[in-house]
């Protein structure tokens, strides 16, 4: 199970134009760069997201997407549907 912050941060990753970096996260989502950097921990030992050192500036780390993290996206995407449509129709006789 993903935190809240956790989640925002996949959210944020994934929704949103690369690239990404550490310090644009922490803007983005108005959290410490530390705090990030722990999301980005679990996220990158899911498998969810990857980060890489810039080339062109190695005082920035870029955060990448990947497979895995698109499929648990895509998968959480239809759970929200699935519970949405359900919660719907509960009212209906």
């Amino acid at each position: 199970d993903l935190s809240a912050r956790q989640l925002a941060l996949l959210l944020t990753v994934y929704l949103t134009p690369p690239p990404h970096t550490v310090r644009g996260l922490a803007a983005h989502l108005e959290v410490s760069k530390p705090a990030v950097t722990r999301a980005l921990d679990r996220l990158s030992q899911e498998g969810f997201v990857k980060r890489k050192i810039d080339p062109s500036d190695r005082r920035n780390v870029l955060v990448q997407r990947t497979v895995r993290g698109s499929v648990h996206l895509s998968e959480f995407a239809d759970l929200v549907a699935r519970s949405a449509g359900e919660a719907m129709g509960a009212g209906r006789p």
